[in-house]
């Protein structure tokens, strides 16, 4: 066969395998260009929705309570579905048909989180509620929530077995564990505190333990009146005086922070507090600025009393079950128990220095325990909320919880966080099933060690706690970071006014440009406990005040079970 034969067979066997891998090379690329649009699209929606949860509990009074975190948490979620409505309408989707594909949203909080998603909204037929079924004699009859509301009424607001999109009822980071005849569960949070409720062996008798409070090891000295009080070294500051700002007109006021809410005193020595703008005054109200130095020694006494009392310092990980007691074990292919615990096999509460880990640093056993809770948790049930979506859905699609990486994981048990999902959108040569995870660290739920920024009052100037600069300054103030951004308050007219709390005399406090926005002066650390220790010989303020400073806003945060009177009883001398 001539040489010319052979180049044209060559060509008519070549060119069409060579035409279809340059199709499909296209379409992929065209896919892959679509998938990263959509990762975009979602991304921007996510952060819509925290900044939106973010601005409205930063501008509210009432954001610490239950029903005002609902409300704050339905309108990022509305935000959310309005944005990503608003992205993808060019994709030829509007916000109907998008919620199809958004399996959850999940909010993680505090304490515990959220789940956005379909349900079935199921009556309760048990309850007995006394209603009036004759307005003319009185006449009452007990009825259920199932009778009250039924189908065939049409005034009614829920229906039987009616489908619905929200907010499922809150979960809390919690793990029962039993032991021993222990049988109680403890609730963990996005720091070290814990609330511990159950029957536990106190002094040889099964008692009801309700507790709760910080663990901390390292603090010495006088822990039971007004004595000095150090943690690892450094003493506590007992002196610092809070001021801010509560509107424009930029006058300063002192003020205490009892349980998420400030109370601020006139210049007659009054006090007040602020709801929805306006003033209420707080009658006998005599205060002293102390809830640092209460929440190492706090600290202190729960940790005796959970050694000592409950004699919890030899419970493991793998004493952990689940909500019927059946432990907590790992499973192989075949669905056989393979004796290892889901939520590992060491001590929790490793106080006592263990190996020189404290239990409050993030390598010790009790956060390895906390993030793992958080983590089990949260996975079960969202995998639940995905899974049955495919019931409600209108689309055919697989709705199902795709396997975070690590990294992400670390970011949503260490945050207040929105993850959101967007499953089964044809993107061409595959089906789009995304996710995106937006935190936020500056919000009025979780004081974290990396919360609390230092104003050097020298320059007017705030800082990371780690900044190289604050090393050789000592006129310092330890503040909590959300106290440093703009807030907005509407006056008697409805016109919005817009302040900064925390000023200086008046003035305006601006980051450190290379602490703040582009960190280069910042020392790296995972460990702002031990840095801020071996800072101590070095310039024992910056120890002091942030210290200090972390202690006070823990201590003064809002807590789900706290009681505000008694908890305004702890501030009166």
């Amino acid at each position: 066969m001539k040489i010319q034969n052979l180049a044209v067979l060559f060509i008519i066997i070549i060119l069409p395998i060579s035409m279809i891998l340059t199709s499909y090379t296209q379409n992929q690329v065209k896919t892959l260009g679509i998938q990263t649009s959509y990762d975009t699209k979602l991304n921007n929606a996510t952060h819509d929705a925290l900044k939106a949860f973010q601005l409205n509990t930063m501008n509210s009074d009432t954001s610490d309570l239950s029903n005002s975190k609902l409300r704050d948490i339905e309108a990022s979620a509305n935000t959310f579905f309005n944005s990503v409505a608003s992205n993808f309408n060019m994709a030829g989707y509007n916000q109907d048909i998008l919620a199809e594909y958004v399996p959850a949203l999940v909010y993680t909080m505090y304490d515990g989180y959220y789940i956005y998603s379909k349900y079935t909204n199921t009556l309760d037929s048990t309850n007995s509620n006394e209603v009036i079924v004759n307005e003319m004699t009185g006449e009452t009859d007990e009825q259920s929530d199932a009778e009250i509301l039924s189908n065939d009424r049409e005034d009614v607001t829920y229906k039987q077995n009616q489908k619905l999109a929200g907010l499922k009822p809150y979960i809390y980071y919690s793990c029962r564990y039993k032991y021993n005849g222990n049988d109680f569960v403890i609730t963990y949070s996005l720091d070290n505190y814990i609330t511990i409720q159950g029957m536990i062996n106190v002094n040889g008798e099964m008692k009801w333990v309700y507790d709760a409070g910080y663990l901390l090891d390292n603090v010495t000295g006088d822990i039971t009146s007004s004595g000095d009080t150090y943690y690892r070294g450094v003493k506590i500051d007992t002196s610092e005086s809070l001021k801010e700002c509560i509107d424009e007109t930029k006058k300063e006021y002192t003020y205490i922070k009892v349980n998420g809410v400030k109370y601020y005193q006139n210049d007659d020595g009054s006090w007040f507090s602020i709801l929805n703008g306006s003033r209420y005054p707080q009658q006998n109200f005599v205060t002293q600025t102390n809830a640092g130095i209460k929440y190492y020694r706090e600290a202190e006494a729960f940790k005796r009393r959970i050694t000592n009392d409950y004699n919890l310092g030899d419970l493991n990980a793998s004493h952990a079950v689940d909500e019927t007691g059946a432990s907590l074990v790992e499973l192989d292919a075949n669905g056989n128990r393979t004796n290892i615990p889901k939520l590992g096999n060491y001590k929790i509460f490793d106080f006592g220095n263990m190996n020189g880990t404290s239990i409050e640093d993030p390598n010790s056993n009790f956060n390895q325990q906390r993030l793992a809770v958080i983590r089990y948790s949260i996975e079960k049930n969202l995998s639940i909320a995905i899974a049955n979506f495919n019931d409600y859905s209108g689309v055919t699609a697989n709705f199902q919880m795709p396997k975070l990486q690590e990294d992400e994981w670390d970011k949503i048990v260490n945050n207040v966080s929105i993850i959101s999902f967007l499953q089964g959108l044809n993107i061409g040569g595959k089906v789009y099933n995304g996710y995106s995870i937006i935190t936020n660290n500056k919000n009025e739920e979780v004081v974290s060690e990396d919360s609390i920024y230092i104003i050097s009052k020298n320059d007017s100037q705030y800082h990371r706690a780690n900044d190289v600069e604050l090393k050789g300054k000592n006129n310092l103030e330890g503040v909590f970071n959300v106290d440093l951004e703009i807030k907005s308050i509407t006056d008697a007219n409805g016109v919005a006014k817009y302040f900064i709390p925390k000023q200086l005399n008046g003035n305006l406090i601006t980051g450190s440009y290379s602490s703040i926005v582009n960190q280069t002066g910042v020392e790296q650390t995972d460990n702002l406990y031990q840095y801020m220790a071996n800072l101590n010989t070095q310039n024992p303020r910056l120890a002091q005040v942030y210290f200090t400073a972390l202690g006070r806003e823990r201590y003064s945060s809002y807590k789900t079970y706290n009681d505000p009177e008694k908890e305004k009883e702890k501030f009166t001398p």
